[in-house]
């Protein structure tokens, strides 16, 4: 449909498009180009880091990969608390290495020949503890004085099926071993050379099965774990080896846990699934406070980190089986929601009208904060909307026209603050087709042979009809020798709707003379006159 009615629609919508990035929402998910296998995510300062087959990804924190650290075969990783220094633990090469952040610069390397296949770090002051193991046997932890020029191994524990997960605070390590069932946490006192033996978490007292991964809190007093069964995270007393509380039981997750972390302030767990929700957030008394999924994957097993109030894990493409670094924004801020109510009524060509409000979890007043609003058309065409900005109050007020007829989608999302999490709502409103009528009229009595004149109008609501609009016309006869139908030159309608034609009945009979109007985008509209006819000779 072209001309002054769809040129007048469009500059309207025009109007409202503007060429503005959309809202980053529950944040990105960056393809981590060419990795083909992801052991450990760690992030502190400036960066967060991602160990793989391939190196070491850095990316920003906002999610995006910046560069990688030429370190193949890294596993496992540790940050040391002002972020200035990472460690990666080599499988393939048997050493970890020691990495300046704000050069991302190998420094040194340790070699560790007699440890093969380092897999999984932690790293408590000066000591870092190293699993290592290849394959199903002959793995154990040991330990490294890393403020030494020459740090030397010393054994903590030997004999493990593969390498053992670990985790370390202040005086206390604790390692489990991965895939199996029951499966158990030892705890270990590092306060005296050698090391004291605790005890055991119990698989077969607690019921656990499949260790995944574990976290520990700052003073070494609580160890978390993510075992595929019971289907729920554990907090474990590194004292007294008894459970203290469980998160996401009774409903509160669902699917496989495979990794389990802990906000540098203890003050909020995070744990991922293989399913929904993918990554869950709790405080401290086991609320969930947070959950999400992410269409593009499932979660790789100990792949999450904190970095400020956002979370980062790993996916692993459903169907491509790529990896995916995928910042959750703001998991730990309190929420915020928006909530839109469609209009009454909403007709192709027409202005309609969004209302919503933004509202914040606090009960305060947002204050004027800007909003992006996306407009999705029945054949899948996206545009973004702009100049939408919430009053004082967080109202807020959508003004929109579209020239389709169907299903348009609106989402609408607030990108956050530093105080609060982003938030979006989304709504779909069916257009109906705009309004149309035809007008019809002439004698109703002529001669065969004589010219008859019609005059109509097309009237579309206040529009001006599209340019090269036509109006189809035919006549029905019916006489002595049955009936027939005869369709006409279609007309064009004049910038005020009307029109008119003209046409000699060729025989004497009932004449009913037809008028139609349809595009997709209006209604469909029909109007008839009969005229009697007399024969030539009569």
């Amino acid at each position: 449909m072209t001309g002054s009615v769809l040129a007048s629609t469009l500059a309207v919508a025009a109007s409202l498009v503007a060429a503005v990035a959309p809202a980053s929402g529950a944040g990105t998910t960056a393809l981590l180009e060419g990795v083909t296998g992801v052991g450990d995510v760690a992030a502190g300062g400036r960066h967060v880091f991602v160990a793989t087959e391939q190196g070491v990804v850095v990316a920003d924190t906002q999610g995006t990969p910046t560069s990688t650290i030429n370190l193949p075969g890294a596993a496992g990783l540790a940050l040391t608390p002002d972020g200035t220094r990472l460690y990666a633990a080599l499988r393939d090469s048997n050493e970890v290495a020691e990495v300046a952040t704000d050069t991302l610069t190998v420094v040194r390397r340790i070699p560790l020949a007699d440890n093969p296949c380092p897999s999984h770090l932690a790293l408590a002051g000066t000591r870092l503890w190293v699993g290592y193991g290849c394959g199903q046997a002959y793995g154990g932890v040991v330990g490294l004085d890393v403020s030494a020029a020459d740090p030397q191994p010393y054994g903590l524990t030997f004999n493990k099926y593969g390498a053992p997960v670990v985790a370390a605070a202040g005086r206390t390590v604790v390692t489990g071993e991965l895939g199996l069932g029951p499966g158990s946490l030892e705890v270990y006192d590092v306060s005296t050379t050698p090391a004291t033996r605790r005890g055991e978490i119990s698989g077969h007292t607690y019921g656990l099965g499949d260790l995944n991964d574990i976290a520990i809190s700052a003073d070494g007093s609580t160890v978390y774990s993510a075992f595929n069964s019971p289907d729920q995270f554990d907090a474990w007393d590194t004292t007294t080896l008894s459970r203290l509380r469980s998160y996401g039981a009774d409903g509160a997750g669902s699917g496989i846990p495979k990794s389990v972390a802990l906000s540098p302030d203890g003050a909020h767990l995070a744990g991922g699934r293989i399913s929904g929700p993918f990554v869950s957030v709790f405080d401290a008394d086991t609320t969930p406070t947070y959950a999400d999924t992410n269409p593009t994957g499932e979660t790789v097993p100990r792949s999450l980190a904190f970095s400020g109030t956002d979370v980062f894990s790993v996916l692993r493409g459903w169907s491509n089986g790529q990896f995916y670094l995928w910042r959750l924004k703001g998991a730990l801020l309190p929420p915020s929601a928006l909530a839109v109510t469609p209009p009454t009524e909403a007709t192709a060509l027409a202005p309609l009208t969004l209302t919503g409000r933004l509202t914040l979890s606090d009960g305060s007043a947002p204050g004027e904060q800007p909003l992006v609003v996306t407009r999705q058309l029945p054949d899948g065409t996206r545009s973004t909307l702009g100049g939408v900005t919430t009053a004082a109050d967080g109202r807020f007020t959508v003004t929109d026209t579209v020239a389709v007829v169907g299903d348009v989608r609106y989402d609408v999302s607030w990108d956050g603050s530093a105080a609060f999490r982003w938030s979006s709502a989304s709504l779909t409103v069916t257009v109906a087709p705009h309004p149309s009528s035809l007008t019809l009229a002439g004698p109703t009595s002529g001669t065969a042979g004589r010219p008859l004149t019609f005059t109509g109008v097309l009237d579309l609501g206040g529009l001006t009809p599209p340019a090269g609009a036509t109006i189809g016309v035919w006549r029905d006869v019916t006489n002595r020798t049955g009936t027939s139908t005869t369709y006409l030159p279609e007309v064009r309608p004049a910038g005020d709707g009307s029109f008119s034609f003209v046409d000699a009945p060729p025989t004497g009979g009932q004449y009913t003379y037809s008028v139609y109007w349809y595009t997709p985008v209006f209604q469909a509209a029909y109007a008839s006159h009969a005229v009697s006819v007399r024969g030539a000779g009569a």
